[in-house]
């Protein structure tokens, strides 16, 4: 059985944070979620759900091509992406943020790549 990239729990804080976002714009959360392609260069950092639409996540996507950036991106998506070998994207089980999203975004800009 596949592993659930999103638990209910790590599900209800990214929309709190998607909340939070509505109000204030200004807001920097630490990323909640790593996910990433086991067998491409493909990482994502999720900080936040739309509240209306749970599948509309914001955070850092790196698609392995030389260009992060912080933006949306469908979580439906996500789960239809595959790796070189077929691999399905997996959550990263040990992954703790240490700074905010657009700190990881300054960072994987200057570096062309997500940097943990």
């Amino acid at each position: 059985m596949p592993m659930r990239l999103i638990t209910e729990e790590i599900r209800a804080a990214l929309i709190t944070n998607g909340r939070r976002f509505q109000r204030d714009p200004d807001f920097d959360p630490l990323p909640l979620l790593k996910l990433f392609t086991p067998d491409a260069a493909a990482t994502w950092l999720i900080a936040a759900a739309d509240p209306e639409d749970p599948d509309l996540l914001f955070g850092l996507c790196d698609l392995g091509v030389g260009f992060p950036e912080l933006g949306s991106v469908l979580f439906s998506e996500i789960q239809s992406v595959r790796g070189r070998l077929g691999l399905r994207v997996e959550r990263d089980l040990t992954f703790k943020a240490d700074r905010s999203i657009s700190a990881y975004a300054k960072v994987a800009t200057v570096a062309s790549r997500f940097v943990a």
